[in-house]
């Protein structure tokens, strides 16, 4: 784990409400976005793409795998089980399906596209970009985000089913990750299955993320 992380988690042990002002609050609970999707750990040398077509990565995609160098996905209190993607012109839609204490938690964000690479930056300064995919069974994102002066990175394994974990996605992703450590993620599923199912409509008066805005996007439940 490198001294910025551990910083970074030192930050969220130490915060307590009413210790800071609203900047600072602003700045853990986007450092707490980061620990639950993330995992905060440090990940380089894969590259993006070259002939990505993005159309075909949309859809749904279910979290199998972390690169990490430790288990710290286990001690974040809401666990990231899927993705939908979701392409409109040059911006990138997502919903992020969570698992929270007993409940499925959805998150709705916009990215909007930076280059032909796949890369897509999100408010918070947080960015996604494609490694590999083949569409259809499995794709290899890595995730990003720019807290206070450094630079943070995840690379995750994702797969279109519900069920198979080892397809060839994967020894492509122990591949990008054979120095860095692997977590396989062990979760049931039930709030992966309902986001790919499309049972998880937002309540009517729930705020949504908006492009351009640097707070945190509100939040929705899914009812099951």
């Amino acid at each position: 784990m490198t001294s910025s992380a551990s910083c970074a988690m030192g930050l969220l042990s130490q915060y307590k409400p009413g210790a800071g002002g609203a900047e600072a609050r602003g700045a853990v609970m986007e450092a707490g976005l980061l620990s639950a999707i993330l995992g905060l750990v440090t990940v380089q040398g894969e590259t993006a793409m070259l002939d990505l077509d993005l159309q075909k990565i949309a859809g749904f995609w279910r979290e199998v795998g972390v690169a990490s160098s430790q288990n710290l996905a286990l001690k974040t209190p809401k666990r990231l089980e899927a993705l939908f993607l979701t392409l409109s012109g040059h911006e990138l839609l997502v919903k992020a399906a969570y698992y929270s204490s007993g409940s499925c938690e959805t998150e709705n964000i916009v990215g909007s596209e930076i280059d032909m690479s796949g890369t897509f930056v999100f408010p918070g300064h947080r960015e996604i970009q494609v490694v590999d995919t083949d569409y259809e069974q499995y794709a290899i994102l890595r995730l990003s985000l720019h807290w206070q002066g450094k630079d943070f990175r995840v690379l995750k394994y994702f797969t279109r089913s519900l069920e198979d974990e080892n397809g060839p996605g994967f020894w492509r992703f122990r591949e990008l990750t054979a120095d860095t450590g692997l977590y396989l993620v062990a979760r049931h599923g039930r709030c992966a299955k309902l986001l790919k199912e499309g049972s998880s409509d937002c309540r009517a008066d729930q705020p949504r993320a908006r492009p351009g805005v640097g707070n945190l996007p509100g939040t929705c439940w899914i009812e099951s």
